[in-house]
């Protein structure tokens, strides 16, 4: 069989504080929307902004650190894969579609205007989770950028 790839990765705002929910089994699952804006020129040489809106889920210990730490206008760092459910309405009796970014790894950048630091989260799999012990949400390296060492402290 071919290697095939389903990977995304985004950098965005979220538009609308995530809705948080629990599958009968008790399990979390966290639903929010990010915002990624291309720029381009016009025909007349303006440059214009266009905003794309993507569906992203989080499930189990990722959907709770979304609960915590995640709210409106933060810019957070994803990486999922593409998924596709589908469902037959109630109202309509009709099936509708929805394409959503099932999350992998993520990464809290900050918030709006805000000068907080950002954490990182990554789900390896469904019963393995990388991070310190208090719960997945680390602290990212230090910053060792104003230490002073120049190109002759380097001994190669």
């Amino acid at each position: 069989m071919a290697k095939s790839i389903n990977k995304v990765t985004l950098l965005g705002n979220l538009g609308k504080d995530p809705e948080i929910k629990f599958l009968p089994s008790g399990q979390a699952v966290a639903n929010f929307s990010i915002a990624t804006t291309d720029r381009y020129k016009d025909k007349a040489g303006e440059w214009q902004d266009r905003t794309e809106w993507h569906n992203v889920v989080a499930y189990a210990r990722t959907a709770e650190i979304v609960r915590d730490y995640v709210k409106k206008g933060n810019k957070l760092y994803v990486e999922g894969r593409l998924t596709t459910r589908s469902w037959d309405d109630k109202d309509s009796g009709k099936k509708v579609y929805r394409t959503e970014i099932v999350v992998n790894d993520l990464v809290l950048i900050g918030g709006r205007g805000e000068g907080e630091g950002g954490g990182s989260y990554s789900r390896q799999s469904s019963s393995s989770y990388s991070g310190d012990k208090s719960g997945g949400y680390a602290q990212p390296a230090p910053d060792y950028g104003d230490t002073g060492i120049t190109d002759d402290d380097i001994p190669f």
